[in-house]
C-alpha cells in the first residue's frame, strides 16, 4: 500500500468510517441473502420478522435490542449501537467508486461497510486496521446468520477444514452460555433459532464470496489505489 497507513484505532468507541463515494455508473452487485436450504432461517413470528418483507428491521435492533447487543456486541464483535461515533477517513475506498458506508465496527477498530446505495439488502464488507478487506456476506441478513452461527469466523481465516472444529470448541470454552445467548438474540430479530444455517454452509459461503465476481466489484484500495489484501486465502483447502 505504499507509504498510506490504514486510520489507526483510538479507543474502543472510536473507529475509522469510510468516506462515502458517489455510485458509480455501470457497476452493480449481485443483492439478495443465500438461497438454498438450510441458509434462510425459518421465521418465528415475533415482534421482528426479518427478510425483504421488513426492509430496514435489522440494523435499529441490532443498536438498540438487549438480547441483540448482548450477543453481536460481546460476542460477536459487531457493535452497532453508536453508528454516528465514527471517525470520518478519506484514504480507503471501493476500487469501482460506489459508496462505501460503515454501519459497525469490531472492538478493535475494524469496520463493517455496507457497498453500494440501498438499504440493508447491499453487500457488506469488512475493512481491518491491518490492511486487509473483503466480502461477508450479500444482505445483513445473511451477515446476521454468520455472526449468529461462527461468530468466531474471524479466527478461522487461514486455516484447514480440520482446524476449524478446534476453534469452535475453544471459542464455546470461552463463552459456555453460548448456545443460549445465540438463541434469545435470534429470536428478537425473528428467527427461529432451528431454521439457522450449519457452520459449514456459512463457512462455505464466505469462501465462495471470496472467490467470486463479488469479490472483484467489493474490491477495497487505500489512497494509493493499491488493493488491500483479501480477508480470506483463497487457497482450495483454507478460508
Amino acid at each position: 500500500m505504499g507509504n498510506c497507513a490504514l486510520p489507526q484505532h483510538r479507543s474502543y468507541r472510536n473507529t475509522t468510517r469510510m468516506q462515502p463515494a458517489p455510485h458509480a455508473a455501470g457497476h452493480s452487485l449481485p443483492s439478495g441473502g443465500v438461497r438454498g436450504p438450510g441458509y434462510g432461517g425459518r421465521m418465528n413470528g415475533s415482534k421482528a420478522p426479518i427478510g425483504p418483507d421488513v426492509p430496514g428491521a435489522l440494523l435499529p435492533l441490532l443498536g438498540t435490542d438487549e438480547e441483540v447487543v448482548a450477543f453481536f456486541a460481546a460476542i460477536a464483535d459487531l457493535d452497532a449501537t453508536d453508528p454516528a461515533d465514527h471517525v470520518q477517513e478519506d484514504d480507503i475506498r471501493l476500487a469501482s467508486g460506489m459508496r462505501l458506508e460503515q454501519f459497525a465496527r469490531a472492538g478493535s477498530g475494524d469496520a463493517f461497510c455496507f457497498v453500494g446505495e440501498g438499504g440493508e439488502e447491499r453487500p457488506v464488507v469488512y475493512v481491518s486496521l491491518d490492511g486487509e478487506a473483503g466480502p461477508l456476506a450479500l444482505g445483513l441478513p445473511d451477515l446476521v446468520r454468520l455472526c449468529l452461527v461462527a461468530p468466531w469466523w474471524r479466527d478461522a481465516r487461514r486455516r484447514t477444514a480440520e482446524e476449524l472444529q478446534a476453534v469452535a470448541d475453544e471459542y464455546r470454552e470461552s463463552w459456555p452460555d453460548l448456545d443460549q445467548r445465540r438463541d434469545r438474540a435470534a429470536q428478537a430479530l425473528g428467527l427461529d433459532p432451528a431454521g439457522l444455517p450449519s457452520e459449514a454452509t456459512v463457512l462455505a459461503r464466505l469462501v465462495e464470496l471470496s472467490r467470486g465476481p463479488v469479490a472483484t466489484a467489493c474490491l477495497v484500495v487505500g489512497c494509493e489505489g493499491d488493493p488491500l489484501d483479501p480477508l480470506f486465502d483463497v487457497a482450495p483447502d483454507h478460508l
